[in-house]
């Protein structure tokens, strides 16, 4: 009787060790989950700033401001003064 007790004994403190040991894996897999959440999002919010780039690209205005900045264009008529 003796020895079926401490048997049990002995399971049940493998497998209460192995519970410890799971629940710090849990533990460590939540935190990888919540900052891939996080990262995610600011991918998302990085693609979202991206798309409107795009759309920005696509404009007359981005054009027009191109244009001025690289390339020294100016309307007919324009004067452009600058600051020495």
């Amino acid at each position: 009787m003796f020895l079926v007790t401490a048997a049990v004994l002995v399971i049940v403190a493998v497998i209460a060790i192995s519970a410890v040991g799971l629940q710090k894996k849990i533990d460590a897999y939540d935190a990888r989950i919540r900052e891939l959440q996080a990262e995610i999002q600011k991918e998302e919010e990085r693609a979202q700033k991206l798309e409107e780039f795009r759309k920005y690209t696509q404009t007359k205005g981005y054009v027009e401001e191109v244009a001025q900045e690289k390339l020294g264009l100016v309307y007919e008529g324009e004067i452009i003064f600058k600051q020495e």
